[in-house]
């Protein structure tokens, strides 16, 4: 049916209910565009189109039975590092090439039992580590809106589905941005929930058990076109592991408010480590003045933000006893070896070296701090409801598939380490807070780029609430030239 390729999470939904598209229609016309695109955007890189056909099937003959589900008959995209039983889980190693795990992580167990449909695993970076979506299995994702440019990484390959218009609804995860760097550089909508919300069980690499863990660091998430779709599939996942559900269960606290009116709302836009772009400032100057002006209560600072700053070098030292923990031996042991070497300074450069060589109590120390900036963020969200941040600095870069350690990235022609693409993702991941990635306006090459929002722990459904505010007062997705 023609239309329904950029149609909304809940459009598609409605025209099933409505059987105005069977679920095997809708699964075709999902087909049809990847093999159509795909061969240029290289999302859908796993793709299980006869297991999807089945379920289609039987998605048609439960809605004739006049069965409801949430996503009954929907197309639905998986990261390739979510467990999935029958389909590889690589996370982009070599030698994992095949691997298949015995059984589906919670949330694509979620996925199904809702009615979605799940048409294949969407392409990532080897470990999980990169804002660019490229392996030695399934090589290059591009970005659709500029295909000599990345995705972002590492949901590159989940956020270039939804931008192409094959689904309406993808699974990421995010330790280091990589829900909402895709979603800021492909134009979509991304929800990084808050830590321990959505359980990441069985999004663990190949081999490894999948078993319940307290989460520190990393979370999983869903990434959508539009806004409202985006609460709709945060509060359908969401909820504790199964296997943790004898004790304990869900219950967010509503919005904070549900109109502009009622929002006090903190706009950073600059930070000690880094510069923003040109043309992303103007995007943030533009959204304060539409916030005051549909009349939200809007400062451009505090004396109460933490210290950005020591915010990021916190974070560093402890995503790198995580990298340490998910990368493989000799990767590792090389890395040690680059990085022993270490200048006696306090860049952020020399803190990653640091923290590459730091015991246990070292973590330990560095947890202290979060703890102290975890009460810094409680105070500062008694003054305001929400922060607006840039995700990076820049819109979507260039393909650069050169030594990670040599690479930079380009702010209005300055050049910078590339790792700090890590900086604006570090405020939100390192004390568990909730951040909406949204859309916010096009660069004059035609480029999206989006913003965070940030909101108080476990108060996801502030963030998210005022994602849909902004989606209604200043749009949101449009689809990328040539793919409409």
């Amino acid at each position: 049916m023609p239309g329904l390729e950029f149609a909304t999470l809940r459009e598609q939904v409605a025209a099933l209910q409505a059987k105005t598209i069977s679920a095997t229609e809708l699964l075709e016309l999902s087909i049809a565009r990847i093999e159509k695109f795909d061969d240029k955007v290289n999302a859908v890189v796993v793709r299980d189109f006869e297991r999807a056909r089945a379920a289609a099937k039987q998605a048609d003959a439960a809605l004739a039975r006049g069965e409801l589900a949430p996503l009954l008959g929907v197309p639905v995209a998986v990261k390739e590092s979510f467990n999935m039983a029958g389909l590889p889980t690589t996370w982009g190693f070599p030698d994992a090439a095949g691997w298949q795990p015995a059984e589906d992580a919670p949330l694509v167990t979620r996925v199904k039992a809702a009615g979605g449909v799940i048409v294949g695993k969407t392409n990532v970076p080897r470990a999980l580590h990169d804002w660019q979506s490229y392996n030695d299995i399934y090589g290059t994702t591009s970005n659709p809106w500029d295909l000599t440019r990345s995705p972002g990484g590492s949901s590159g390959g989940s956020s270039a589905a939804l931008a192409a218009g094959y689904v309406a609804l993808a699974l990421g995860s995010d330790i280091g941005g990589s829900l909402r760097v895709p979603a800021h550089f492909c134009g979509i909508y991304a929800h990084k929930p808050s830590r321990t919300l959505l359980p990441g069980r069985g999004n663990t690499p190949p081999r490894t058990p999948a078993l319940p863990a307290p989460q520190d660091l990393p979370v999983v998430g869903p990434m959508t076109r539009s806004a409202a779709d985006l609460t709709l599939a945060t509060l359908l996942l969401a909820g504790p592991d199964e296997v943790e559900a004898v004790a304990y269960q869900l219950a967010l606290r509503p919005p904070r408010s549900t109109e502009f009116g009622n929002f006090r709302v903190l706009v950073i836009d600059s930070h000690p480590l880094l510069p923003t772009s040109a043309v992303v400032r103007a995007g943030f100057d533009r959204i304060a003045q539409g916030l005051e002006k549909a009349g939200a209560t809007v400062a451009r600072s505090s004396e109460l933000l933490p210290d950005l700053a020591l915010t990021a070098k916190t974070y560093l030292t402890l995503l790198i006893s995580q990298f340490a923990a998910d990368t493989d031996v000799d990767t590792y042991q090389a890395l040690r070896t680059a990085m022993a070497d270490i200048p006696d300074d306090d860049t952020l450069e020399t803190v990653m070296r640091r923290a590459f060589l730091a015991g246990h109590g070292d973590w330990i120390r560095a947890d202290r701090v979060r703890i102290d900036l975890t009460d810094k963020w409680r105070r500062l969200f008694t003054e305001f409801d929400v922060v607006l941040t840039p995700v990076t600095p820049t819109p979507a870069f260039p393909h650069d598939h050169s030594d990670l350690d040599t690479r930079t990235i380009d702010i209005d022609g300055t050049t910078y380490p590339y790792n700090y693409h890590l900086i604006w993702a570090s405020i939100a991941t390192l004390i568990g807070l909730p951040a909406t990635a949204a859309p916010i306006g096009r660069t004059p090459e035609g480029l999206p780029f989006g913003m965070q929002i940030i909101g108080p722990y476990l108060e996801d459904h502030t963030t998210l609430q005022f994602a849909e505010l902004i989606e209604q007062e200043f749009g949101g997705f449009t689809p990328p030239p040539g793919f409409e």
